[in-house]
């Protein structure tokens, strides 16, 4: 059974997440900048989840800035030090650029479609 949480910021970022089967599954669409970026820091608040599991599917995301890359690195942080992950899923051309650019993809595990980031 799945549990859903959606969060709007109208003409920014739309964040809708669910959670199955212990992973939490946040789909994005919009920006992510330093106007939208604390809808996207609670969607990935997991405090006091064991082992918690996020994937962030960014096929929706068309622009990112340091503030999400900043995000999404302390995100990964706070994952792991509780026993869990953080994965990457679908990021667009733009963000998978910037995210390669700054190195992100080298510490965040990022896949090519959500089926995948899912199954790694």
């Amino acid at each position: 059974m799945a549990d859903t949480e959606r969060a709007e910021q109208p003409g920014q970022l739309s964040v809708v997440s669910t959670a199955s089967e212990g992973v939490r599954v946040v789909t994005l669409s919009g920006e992510i900048d330093h106007h939208t970026g604390e809808a996207l820091r609670q969607s990935l608040d997991v405090t006091g989840a064991p082992g918690p599991c996020v994937v962030v599917d960014m096929r929706g995301v068309g622009f990112m800035d340091s503030t999400g890359i900043n995000i999404l690195l302390a995100a990964h942080r706070a994952l792991t030090e509780a026993g869990g992950w953080l994965r990457l899923a679908a990021p667009t051309e733009a963000v998978l650029r910037t995210i390669q650019i700054v190195g992100v993809d080298a510490v965040i595990d990022c896949h090519d479609t959500l089926r995948q980031a899912l199954n790694a």
